[in-house]
């Protein structure tokens, strides 16, 4: 894992708002639930947590997963790991409840997708509030803080929900925090409320990502694997790597959110008195056009680059529905970590995306103000992440 470390100190320079003044003072261990700890976030977040020079040191980092932690997990960096379906609320309470005197710090990773926003709302919220319920039980709980990751579904609405997301009218790009929330059922909404339920006993802060980059087979959203995947399918039956978005998204701007940015700035906002009750815009701080990251793969993948042909109206769900078995020879070829096509890869999501017609971009003015000036070159971290892939034995 030592080639995040050296990477991550060339994305991350110096943050010079940072400073003693800014970090209050604080005696009691920091105590750390990673809830989600296996998705892209949470490897990251787990590294992060226990570097000696990370705002807050010395934390001790528990995680909680639904499955056992898989052979690439970076284990050694966990004081504790917890495998916990927070569905169950009985579980959920008789698990955690006993650590309630300990956990300092929640950070809240998780998340239940489906196309279905009514469902999507009922089961992530019972997630939460069984999670905090248990944390909050003991008259004696620790808890001080939430750290909640949602993302741009705030501003953009429903738009995997297959009846309410041709009604929608987003937001205008740059997405900014103080837009009022759209007239439309959305779960990040639901955790939001309940997180500000419990604003009288605990802080917050909210943290909104774009499309999230980083290294896991475990990220129901993985947009650079799920492109991965394709790339290596089209390369091993030799069928032109060919873009299936529209032409709007192949020239227009889009951004993305380094793993490592969002760990910091969630790190930053719980330990920064200023950053409390705040809810923040993480992103990379710059944009790229899908043609440029597309040249980017091609060089990866050793793929033929293909212009766009908008006359092409095949999607990635229709193209890749039987591709499974593709992948599964790919994986024993290599001797890679075991995994199926379905579970690791999006491709339904990934044509909504690219097939946007508003610039998919966000304002991080505020989370400057604030002081929090993180930041990774988006073309740059696809290639380390890509070898991050590789080195965890997921890509080839």
């Amino acid at each position: 894992m030592g080639g995040l470390k050296v990477l991550h100190s060339i994305y991350f320079p110096i943050f010079p708002s940072f400073s003693l003044t800014q970090t209050p003072t604080h005696t009691m261990p920091r105590v750390a639930l990673i809830v989600g700890v296996t998705g892209m976030v949470g490897v990251t977040m787990t590294e992060v947590l226990k570097k000696p020079t990370t705002l807050g040191a010395p934390w001790t980092v528990y995680g909680v997963s639904r499955r056992p932690l898989p052979t690439w997990f970076p284990s050694s960096f966990l004081d504790k790991h917890i495998i916990l379906d927070t569905l169950n609320q009985e579980n959920t309470h008789k698990i955690l409840s006993p650590l309630s005197t300990q956990i300092t710090h929640l950070f809240w990773l998780a998340i239940y997708a489906n196309e279905s926003e009514d469902l999507s709302i009922s089961m992530n919220s019972t997630m939460l509030c069984n999670v905090l319920r248990a944390l909050t039980s003991s008259p004696k709980s620790s808890l001080s803080h939430v750290a909640l990751q949602t993302g741009t579904k705030q501003y953009l609405g429903p738009i995997y929900d297959p009846i309410l997301s041709s009604q929608i009218h987003p937001h205008e790009p740059p997405f900014k925090e103080d837009y009022p929330r759209l007239q439309f059922p959305n779960f990040y909404y639901a955790l939001e409320d309940i997180i500000f339920s419990y604003s009288k006993s605990l802080t917050y802060s909210i943290h909104r990502s774009s499309i999230i980059i980083g290294a896991s087979s475990r990220s129901f959203y993985n947009a650079l694997l799920t492109l991965s995947v394709y790339a290596l399918v089209c390369k091993h039956e030799n069928y032109p790597f060919r873009y299936l978005g529209n032409e709007f998204t192949w020239g227009h701007f889009c951004d993305a959110s380094d793993a490592r940015v969002l760990a910091e700035q969630q790190i930053w906002a719980s330990v920064t008195n200023s950053a409390k009750n705040q809810a923040f815009n993480c992103t990379n701080g710059d944009v790229f056009t899908w043609k440029m990251l597309w040249k980017v793969l091609c060089d990866e993948f050793g793929v033929e680059f293909v212009a766009l042909d908008e006359k092409d109206k095949l999607t990635y769900v229709d193209f890749m529905k039987d591709k499974g078995e593709v992948w599964e020879r790919i994986v024993e070829e290599n001797g890679l970590y075991k995994t199926k096509m379905e579970e690791i890869t999006c491709f339904g999501a990934t044509d909504a995306v690219l097939n946007f017609q508003i610039q998919h971009v966000c304002c991080m003015n505020k989370s400057r103000e604030f002081g929090f000036l993180g930041h990774a070159n988006t073309l740059a971290s696809i290639k380390m992440w890509i070898e991050k892939l590789r080195q965890m034995k997921i890509l080839p």
